[in-house]
């Protein structure tokens, strides 16, 4: 049973990273940081691409669920879902950023410490 939710979790974040490996997709991602847009609105930011290829983009983010999509009317409203960057964030590098912090905290006490001996 521990295998098979690993599995899942594990094909979770292949779906993330590589979404995130392009560009584009990145820069799709940064553009939804502040607000939703439509996907016209997208295709718009990004008219050196055709508006398949910006759909093809939005189908993988979707697909990695690094977008949340919402229709209105005709209307394709696309929102940023950052939980799964996250996620990611808290399994492959908060720990070590815990641990660069701990570091930090040490250098400076014995920074400190030399200076009140030598001082």
């Amino acid at each position: 049973m521990l295998y098979i939710y690993n599995m899942s979790k594990t094909k979770k974040d292949d779906k993330v990273f590589k979404a995130l490996a392009a560009p584009v997709r990145r820069e799709v991602l940064d553009a939804l940081r502040d607000n939703p847009q439509t996907t016209g609105e997208l295709c718009a930011l990004f008219a050196h691409l055709d508006r398949c290829t910006v759909m093809q983009h939005l189908r993988v983010l979707e697909d990695a669920d690094l977008v949340l999509v919402r229709r209105v009317g005709r209307v394709r409203w696309n929102y940023l879902n950052a939980i799964p960057i996250k996620r990611i964030h808290d399994r492959w590098i908060g720990a070590y950023a815990a641990e660069a912090v701990t570091l930090l905290d040490k250098m400076k006490t014995d920074m400190e410490q030399e200076t009140v001996k030598s001082g």
